[in-house]
Formats: structure tokens, sequence, C-alpha cells
């Protein structure tokens, strides 16, 4: 998530919704004005939408390359007790990645 810069001036800042049992619910927008404590130092790395969104893309993009790498390299591999479906190898893809070990 990013700081925005909007038309207005406002900055829409990212920010964690925490439930009162202290459990993380989300993340979303807030839009804060000059006159937020915090707005100098946000501002200082805030960006366009315009910029926010070619990012978005550029992640997208590359995300979509590197899954392919990876759906072709189970394919080669042939690996027994790989899950069937690109969503399967996608959770065994992760589990490997951020498990070492496994």
């Amino acid at each position: 998530m990013f700081v925005i810069r909007l038309p207005n001036g406002n900055l829409r800042v990212p920010q964690t919704a925490i439930g009162n049992d202290g459990r993380m619910l989300g993340d979303a927008y807030v839009e804060i004005g000059p006159q937020d404590a915090d707005y100098a130092r946000l501002a200082a790395q805030a960006v366009t939408p315009e910029e926010a969104e070619r990012r978005r893309d550029r992640w997208r993009q590359d995300d979509e390359a590197l899954r392919q790498e990876f759906l072709e390299f189970a394919r080669t591999n042939g690996e027994a007790g790989w899950a069937e479906g690109d969503e399967g190898l996608s959770c065994v893809f992760l589990r490997a990645v951020f498990s070492p070990g496994v």
C-alpha cells in the first residue's frame, strides 16, 4: 500500500484496522490533511494516484511471470505430490518458500 497524494493536497494513507480483541481486521486507507501531525513525514514518500496504479500494474505483471516460471518448473520436474491446478501449486510453492526444509 502506498501513501497517495490526492489532487486536493490531502494524503490517502494506509492504516490497519484492529478489532477490540487485538486481531487485525484488514487494511484500509484514511485521508489526512496538512493539519495532521504526520503529514510532512508522509508527504515526503507520497505518490500520485497514477504512479500508484502503475506500480500495482508492474507488480501484477512481474508476479504473473514468476508464477508462470514456477508452473513450468513444476511441470518439468514432475514432483510426486504436487497439488493439481494452479491454485494448489501456488500453495505448495508458498509453503516451500516460507517454510524452509518443507
